[in-house]
């Protein structure tokens, strides 16, 4: 059902790209504008794993340094028939984790030095289960697909603002549509950034899932998440880019957002909930 949801979306976001460049630049223009977001996105997307894990200082380790983290990583690695991703250690007291890298064989799990120390071995590999099922379901590769449409939307977006100020031929020749215009500078990309958003959520939910079948313990990672939502609000993350905030199994941003509607995590009450009902119900 998420699959069939992210596929839905990311035809949306591209029926919007196809909309927006018709209305403004033709065919060529909606052309132009992908391959210029893709060619953006796809260094992110190469280099994704370096680039991040170097933002927040993360530095690789081996079982000698952190033996339980890297058993718990290298034993569920062989449950879900994944090579072994690299681990990494934050040296962060907000308890937190994330999963990057551009395939399962270039693939890294980096968790907070403050996760470690607050959750139990139990919790601890729920939520290296959730890291390792977006390493499976490629959602890096998904997200960043997402990335480029919406980018691309934005990109025809500045061009519509351009034509407005200074006139467009394409438009003259339709005989002037102002309102078109401005649909393209304002709704096409706030729709693509609520469909980005949209398609994050939904990555979540298959990496809880993903994650709470290759433990076998769906309310592991229900009760990790419950505490990881008090703490994150407790002890904020400075984070260095809100743009990577995504990446993590919880938000780390402490303001969090006006509306749900444009978080890039689904509500922690929603996602425990759903765990809870794969495990048989809450237990404490």
């Amino acid at each position: 059902m998420n699959f069939l949801k992210t596929t839905v979306l990311l035809a949306v976001l591209t029926a919007i790209l196809v909309f927006a460049g018709d209305a403004l630049g033709g065919r060529n223009g909606a052309m132009m504008a992908l391959v210029f977001a893709g060619i953006m996105n796809f260094g992110a997307y190469w280099f994704s794993d370096k680039i991040v894990l170097m933002m927040y200082g993360a530095k690789e380790v081996s079982e000698a340094d952190a033996p339980e983290l890297y058993a718990i990583t290298r034993d569920l690695t062989m449950k879900a028939g994944l090579p072994m991703p690299k681990v990494y250690i934050m040296e962060n007291d907000t308890p937190n984790a994330f999963a990057t890298g551009r395939n399962p064989l270039h693939a890294a799990v980096a968790a907070t030095a403050g996760i470690m120390r607050l959750l139990t071995r139990e919790e601890l590999s729920g939520v290296i289960g959730h890291e390792l099922a977006h390493i499976q379901n490629r959602d890096i590769l998904i997200s960043t697909i997402a990335a480029t449409i919406a980018g691309a939307i934005s990109y025809l977006a500045h061009m519509a603002q351009w034509a407005a100020m200074f006139g467009s031929s394409r438009d003259d020749e339709r005989g002037g549509n102002p309102i078109a215009l401005i649909v393209m500078m304002i709704v096409a990309p706030l729709a693509a950034m609520i469909i980005q958003m949209a398609i994050s959520r939904s990555r979540e939910y298959g990496a809880d899932e993903g994650g709470a079948r290759i433990t076998g313990n769906p309310l592991s990672l229900a009760n990790a998440l419950r505490k990881l939502e008090y703490a994150n609000k407790r002890i904020p993350m400075d984070v260095p880019n809100e743009a990577t905030a995504h990446m993590f199994i919880v938000s780390p941003l402490s303001g969090g957002t006006l509306l749900r509607l444009f978080s890039t995590h689904p509500p922690i009450e929603e996602r425990i909930k759903r765990l809870e009902a794969m495990g048989g119900g809450p237990r404490y």
